[in-house]
């Protein structure tokens, strides 16, 4: 059958439920207002299509009133409006329209022309979901993962997942992937995750191709395939997905199993920083910063660390505090350095906790206060910041902020040394000179405690100030 044939057929079609709907047929209204809302054979038009499909709800056929309901929630042919889409979708939903039961719930789960109400969403999931409506399954197993409506219960959402992948619905197969590789409810599998992901992914999911990109770089479930995992993070970078952006730049930038490319790597995260991923700012903050890839430029790299110290990047608000310390493209503030470091100390970070000590102990940018600079130089210390640990030696070698102590200064010292800081493996042979062999002893008995004690633990990097 040729073009002009299947033309004419199908605008005979129209002129058949025109005619019949204006004779006030209730399905031939439905079937009208749906080749408007759809475009089919005539032109697309929503206003049409709100005109047919409402009169054929009003003569109370479900069909019509979940797709009136539809037009009414994403303001199409009509003025957008929640309660009327929520009043449509329930009269549908009570004549048993699995469509509207779905639609329904998820007015109830995002308070949305209704209050919210978890309980109300997952039953009416969960009659759509009896009629075998594969997205309903997702939600209502989504409401059991989550304990939404209900208590949390692994063993339902796996089984409602699982219903709804098998039947091919690509959201359900993400999660049930999700909930092997988490180990939710059932032993944790990489294998298994895999499986779903890759159906999950071949039908464009971005998460599941995020998730399979990530396998083959990590070697998750199968064995390591870089150019694989650069293809499928491509992909779901393509689709927008930020994660998988930031992923490509950090394996394109470091060269993992590919080819280094600065300027790739620097293309996936700006495109990440953009929509708000911070270590994606923070990590293009420091490719402007240092020249990787694109030429130095203070004020962007100055910019990107901002956004992501914004979001609370310690990383970042401590970079931040060492260019408005040193005046890197900006005039030099030590208010605004030690306001950064405070910040970022206050997180843990240990480089700032030093930083902001040395701020203390020289009066730079706050009050000059001794038992502050101690506090700071301890905190930083005991994460075995080797520069801290020789910066707190020296104060109780000194007696600034604590009672002076040269077995304990020497003890820090010690550690300093054995952390690789050059200034303390220098002097610790100076320091030994001034003590009696006993209490070289003490300080070496509690170098070996503190050591014991902090089995383990990750030095801080010994970032300069």
């Amino acid at each position: 059958m040729n073009r002009q044939n299947i033309t004419r057929e199908n605008y005979q079609t129209y002129v058949w439920f025109r005619e019949a709907a204006e004779r006030g047929d209730a399905y031939a209204q439905f079937n009208l207002g749906l080749m408007y809302k759809k475009g089919e054979c005539i032109e697309r038009d929503y206003a049409n299509a709100f005109k047919w499909l409402r009169q054929a709800a009003l003569q109370g056929l479900a069909f019509a009133q979940n797709h009136l309901g539809a037009l009414y929630y994403n303001g199409r042919g009509v003025e957008k409006s929640d309660p009327e889409a929520a009043y449509w979708f329930r009269h549908a939903a009570d004549q048993g329209d699995a469509s509207a039961q779905q639609n329904l719930g998820q007015m109830y789960r995002k308070g949305r022309g209704v209050d919210q109400n978890h309980e109300m969403a997952l039953a009416w999931f969960y009659r759509a979901a009896e009629q075998s409506v594969a997205s309903a399954q997702n939600l209502l197993a989504e409401c059991y993962l989550y304990g939404n409506g209900a208590s949390v219960n692994h063993p339902l959402a796996m089984a409602w997942f699982r219903k709804a992948a098998v039947q091919g619905e690509p959201q359900a197969q993400l999660n049930l992937g999700l909930m092997y590789k988490r180990g939710q409810g059932v032993e944790a599998s990489d294998a298994q995750a895999l499986c779903w992901f890759r159906q999950a992914a071949a039908q464009g999911n971005p998460v599941a191709q995020r998730q399979l990109g990530i396998a083959y770089a990590e070697a998750l479930g199968v064995r390591a395939d870089p150019l694989r995992a650069v293809a499928w993070l491509q992909r779901a970078g393509d689709q927008g997905d930020k994660e998988a952006q930031f992923h490509l730049g950090v394996i394109l930038s470091s060269g993992q199993g590919v080819d280094q490319d600065e300027g790739r790597a620097l293309g996936w995260y700006l495109r990440a920083a953009e929509q708000g991923h911070m270590l994606a700012q923070y990590n293009l903050g420091s490719m402007y910063a240092n020249g990787r890839g694109i030429e130095r430029d203070e004020q962007r790299a100055l910019e990107w660390y901002r956004r992501a110290a914004d979001q609370g990047a310690a990383n970042a608000q401590f970079n931040l505090g060492v260019i408005f310390a040193n005046g890197q493209g900006v005039p030099k503030d030590d208010a605004k350095a030690a306001q950064w470091y405070r910040m970022a100390a206050e997180q843990g970070d240990a480089s700032a906790q030093n930083n902001l000590g040395v701020m203390y102990a020289n009066g730079h940018g706050v009050p000059q206060d001794d038992n502050m600079a101690v506090y700071w130089y301890g905190q930083a210390a005991e994460q075995g910041h080797a520069l801290a640990q020789y910066n707190l030696g020296g104060m109780y070698d000194s007696g600034r902020g604590v009672p002076r102590d040269t077995v304990r200064s020497y003890m820090w010292m010690l550690l300093a040394a054995d952390g690789g800081d050059e200034t303390a493996s220098a002097n610790k042979s100076i320091a030994a000179r001034r003590l009696s062999p006993s209490e070289i002893g003490s300080a070496l008995d509690l170098t070996r405690q503190w050591q014991i004690s902090h089995a383990g633990a990750p030095p801080g990097p010994p970032r300069a100030s």
